[in-house]
């Protein structure tokens, strides 16, 4: 059995895909970018504050599943510019303190409405 979730609090999605899946205790989050769902703007000023609203849209997502970043096992970072890996882990790890879940990290030579990290993660209750 599986459960959509759907908030108002991250972006609607830009293709045939749900925000989030819940099957089994396990959320399948769809991959975020950083469009702000209250202007459906796209926050370009600089790579830290682009990934700044990827996680507050990750984090939209997980609450409306009732979790939250302590549930996340896993993550998946897709960045044009692997030269950008160290400011994207500065803001990344301040939602990670402790037990951060795995994850890899994966240069890519294009992203949806060409920004510069998405960013998916899977949660379990």
């Amino acid at each position: 059995m599986k459960k959509i979730i759907n908030t108002s609090n991250a972006p609607a999605p830009i293709g045939p895909y749900s925000q989030a899946v819940l099957s089994n205790g396990t959320l399948y989050v769809s991959g975020q970018i950083a469009i702000n769902p209250e202007t459906g703007n796209l926050v370009e000023d600089n790579i830290e504050e682009e990934t700044l609203q990827v996680m507050k849209n990750l984090k939209a997502i997980l609450v409306a599943a009732e979790m939250d970043f302590s549930n996340v096992v896993k993550c998946s970072i897709f960045i044009k510019n692997m030269g950008d890996f160290g400011r994207i882990n500065e803001v990344y790890g301040q939602y990670f303190p402790e037990n951060p879940p795995a994850r890899e990290t994966v240069e890519v030579s294009v992203l949806p409405k060409n920004v510069n990290v998405e960013i998916s993660c899977i949660a379990v209750l």
